[in-house]
């Protein structure tokens, strides 16, 4: 495959629903009546921030939620955003600052809508997650402390994750997943995009220095389920009213 065609095969996977769609969907799959939404940030999914309207039928809850629409690649495989699913739940239960998994209108997780380009009929999977609020990281100033709390955060996370169980678990194990964290030796076929640099020499380097100290040694390693990119957009902060010097914000959302 050229690169054209590896670009072109991923902007076809990504959803490209229009406002209007999206509402429709949130209609039509949760029962919910949008009065606004706007698109979200994303990689290769589709994101809304999504407001309701209250109604006769609904008069309470909450107000804000993300819809999410996964590509057609994660759209196959529905036992993964399942397991994906529980595990935010079962973060939230342990008290972590996870979103709320809101059910469709038959009590499912997901839903899987299908639409029709007239040259080919895509499937999507749906969910529809509570909004929390906060800013991502990667807008304000980091402090000694708010590195601290993230850090303290993520350990606890990990260590929480070691009791989480379910019958699909095993569907995390995607060998080709250029995510996977063992997987960094598939990153080589993209090296090209760094051109002939000195950022392509290092991580060359730690490409092969992966191969040989890390990938030599993975059977001696326990196999865990983590957060895998608990990166500066993928943390929420909130401002700490009458906060000491130094500690004016802490995590609001993961």
């Amino acid at each position: 495959m050229s690169r054209g065609d590896d670009l072109q095969s991923q902007a076809l996977t990504k959803p490209a629903f229009s406002e209007t769609q999206a509402s429709a969907l949130v209609e039509s799959v949760f029962g919910l009546k949008v009065s606004k939404i706007q698109p979200l940030p994303s990689y290769d999914d589709q994101n809304f921030h999504v407001c309701i309207s209250r109604t006769k039928d609904i008069t309470d809850g909450p107000t804000e939620y993300v819809l999410k629409i996964s590509n057609t690649e994660s759209s196959k495989t529905p036992e993964l955003i399942e397991v994906q699913s529980h595990i935010i739940m079962f973060l939230r239960a342990a008290g972590f600052p996870t979103a709320s998994v809101c059910r469709t209108k038959g009590d499912n997780l997901t839903s899987l809508v299908s639409t029709d380009s007239g040259s080919e009929i895509a499937s999507y999977l749906v969910r529809l997650l509570t909004y929390l609020p906060g800013r991502p990281i990667a807008e304000i100033p980091i402090s000694p402390q708010l590195l601290y709390e993230i850090g303290r955060l993520a350990g606890k996370l990990d260590k929480t994750l070691e009791k989480f169980h379910h019958p699909k678990l095993s569907c995390l194990r995607r060998e080709n997943f250029i995510w996977n964290l063992k997987n960094v030796p598939l990153l080589e076929k993209y090296l090209y995009a760094l051109g002939q640099s000195r950022n392509r020499e290092i991580v060359t380097q730690v490409i092969q220095l992966f191969k040989g100290e890390v990938l030599t040694k993975l059977g001696d390693f326990r196999e865990c389920v983590n957060h895998g990119d608990l990166n500066d957009h993928n943390i929420l902060v909130e401002a700490i009213k009458s906060a000491p010097e130094g500690a004016t914000y802490h995590v609001s959302g993961i």
